[in-house]
């Protein structure tokens, strides 16, 4: 047996995946992600999966972080997507030789606390500043518009980060939740994902202290390892796809089930290589490839269900939207552009 399919996490993965978020995920999708999702997925101990063990973490390797993705994505795309935020806090922090860490990291590792992010407005840098960052007093104070923060209510953290006056990208943690300077909108209404609890964010004036920092260091710095993950097709492409295909009668799966196998190999087989920035054409043609191996499989789930698919409380229906949301999430300038090529090539 291989360690992804035989490692302890997969077992709870699974297990929390059938026992609770399949059974509800047509709920949740018109309902919202519920507090008891969240307090399911933090006792599950899979927000540690790639932790740091000394912390509390379980220190698993990136095949079965990944799988654990796919195996949680395919279940309830939403839960998914609003505990996945937090694995970038617990990654800043592991590698963070800042103060927070050792306040932070073992709480967030262990899933006693759950964080999203607010960073992903430093891709529109330099061309846009959403949010920009000064020195005030013993801290920092943050200034800007958050245009999409996902887990309002839910998160009890969030890492939010803006662009200093020295172009330094600036990382802190804060309470997730109003206060001084920080105002959220309503949730917002979306095409598929509105359980996920996704809202905007107005700064004015938020100030947070100088040991809630976790990382600040040069835009250009930072930038390429951003862009490394962007890159690649993330494991909820093949965890949505290999749901949609669970609907279909076994002779129409077949085909394309082996396909999904196929770039979904190739697709961890660049992951895992050293240098994340190479092989960028191959790994955005591959990125691409994914995305329409899963359209294939959600639509070919939409037509096996005739007009029942039209329902709200149809699966199928739902895991198309999510394959919509899918196309989208963690999109830059530079993956649509190769998406859009790709597209029109065929």
């Amino acid at each position: 047996m291989t360690a992804t399919t035989a490692h302890p996490l997969l077992d709870r993965a699974r297990r929390l995946a059938t026992d609770l978020l399949i059974p509800e995920a047509e709920r949740v999708d018109q309902e919202g992600v519920p507090v008891s999702h969240i307090e399911a997925v933090k006792r599950s101990g899979l927000l540690g999966a790639g932790a740091p063990v000394a912390y509390g973490g379980s220190g698993a390797p990136p095949d079965v972080v990944r799988r654990i993705a796919e195996i949680l994505s395919g279940a309830c795309c939403s839960t998914w997507f609003v505990q996945t935020q937090h694995h970038t806090p617990v990654q800043t922090l592991a590698q963070s030789g800042l103060p927070v860490r050792e306040r932070l990291l073992g709480p967030l590792a262990r899933g006693e606390l759950l964080s999203g992010v607010a960073y992903a407005h430093l891709r529109s840098y330099p061309r846009r500043v959403p949010v920009r960052v000064r020195r005030e007093g013993g801290g920092w104070r943050f200034d800007g518009t958050v245009p999409w923060y996902t887990g309002w209510g839910l998160n009890d953290v969030m890492l939010l980060a803006g662009v200093t006056e020295a172009d330094e990208v600036l990382f802190a943690f804060a309470e997730a939740r109003e206060q001084a300077g920080l105002r959220a909108s309503e949730p917002m209404r979306l095409a598929a994902l509105t359980a996920a609890r996704t809202v905007s964010l107005e700064l004015d004036g938020l100030w947070l202290p100088e040991e809630a920092v976790a990382l600040r260091a040069p835009y250009e710095h930072w930038a390429p390892g951003d862009r490394a993950r962007t890159l690649n097709a993330t494991p909820a492409v093949f965890g949505v796809a290999e749901a949609a295909l669970s609907l279909l009668a076994p002779e129409t799966a077949a085909p394309l089930a082996a396909r999904l196998a196929d770039v979904r190999r190739r697709a961890y087989a660049l992951a895992d290589r050293p240098a994340p920035l190479e092989r960028v054409t191959e790994r955005l043609a591959v990125r691409a490839e994914a995305y329409e191996v899963l359209r294939t499989a959600t639509t070919a789930a939409v037509v096996a269900g005739g007009g029942r698919a039209m329902s709200l409380t149809s699966r199928a229906q739902r895991l198309a939207r999510e394959a919509l949301f899918l196309l989208v999430q963690g999109q830059t300038t530079e993956s649509r552009t190769a998406h859009l090529h790709a597209l029109a090539a065929t």
